[in-house]
């Protein structure tokens, strides 16, 4: 039988499934039972050209950075059916990454990472970094709803920024509505959210009433601020945010949780 702190949660994460495995096993070996809703998926952009032409370019940026996984792979995936190898022979100056997880991808492809952001969030990264990106040419690989305040504050850092899509973040084409209906009636513990539009997708499938309604019930929980941005900002209650925006910072705050409230319930 399983057993730690999340013995008896059931716990829904919305990840894509390829993301999941992860959270997955941290929440599984914490005790937890798991159920898989995606409401989120990624894929290519639909017009490469952009990122073609930024690729082949690789050697006249100074810096680039990552603000995902995602970014990540798709910049390599692209560059492998494009047969660039300069990545590892001649690469940016500068590669800064936000997050540990970023930065573990990158490297996973053999790519060296200079600098990791210290707080969360690619503004974060630009404050930090300071003068290192003031004059130099960056390549900013990123999603199709990433929002300018990014790429603006690049620039008023002095920065000469060449930003494109490389990856598309999309609906996926189903959602298990038995699970779903499970979800409505308030039949899980906890639902995770690890990005804004893992959220924003949720809610479409909710509506806005049944959704504020649900957070009373149900513990919401984020990956990061940024996400919990979002929740809040569509009026849902977050119980729970991780400190380290990881699998294992979002296993161990949903614990942490519990067993606070478990603690409490002895003192009432």
């Amino acid at each position: 039988m399983p057993s730690g702190p999340l013995t008896g949660k059931r716990i829904v994460i919305t990840r894509a499934p390829e993301q999941a495995p992860e959270l997955r096993q941290a929440l599984e070996a914490l005790g937890a039972e798991v159920l898989l809703m995606p409401t989120v998926a990624f894929a290519p952009p639909e017009d490469l050209r952009a990122l073609d032409e930024a690729l082949s370019k690789l050697s006249g940026f100074d810096a680039i950075l990552f603000l995902s996984k995602n970014a990540v792979r798709y910049v390599f995936e692209r560059s492998r059916e494009l047969g660039i190898k300069c990545w590892l022979d001649s690469p940016p100056r500068l590669v800064a990454a936000v997050g540990a997880g970023t930065a573990e991808a990158a490297t996973s492809q053999g790519l060296r990472v200079d600098y990791i952001a210290k707080n969360q969030g690619g503004e974060a990264l630009v404050r930090e970094l300071g003068d290192r990106v003031a004059g130099r040419r960056v390549f900013l690989p990123r999603s199709d709803r990433g929002d300018a305040r990014l790429s603006n504050a690049l620039r008023e850092a002095g920065a000469r920024v060449t930003e494109v899509i490389a990856y598309r973040t999309l609906a996926p084409e189903a959602t298990d509505a038995a699970l779903l209906a499970k979800v409505r009636r308030a039949e899980v513990d906890a639902i995770v959210f690890a990005s804004p539009s893992a959220f924003t997708n949720f809610s479409d499938s909710m509506g806005d009433a049944d959704l504020a309604q649900l957070s009373t019930r149900v513990q919401f929980a984020a990956i990061g601020p940024t996400t919990a941005r979002a929740m809040r900002g569509a009026g849902v209650r977050v119980e729970i945010e991780a400190s380290e925006p990881t699998s294992a910072g979002l296993a161990g705050a949903i614990a942490e949780y519990y067993q606070d409230r478990a603690t409490q319930a002895r003192r009432a």
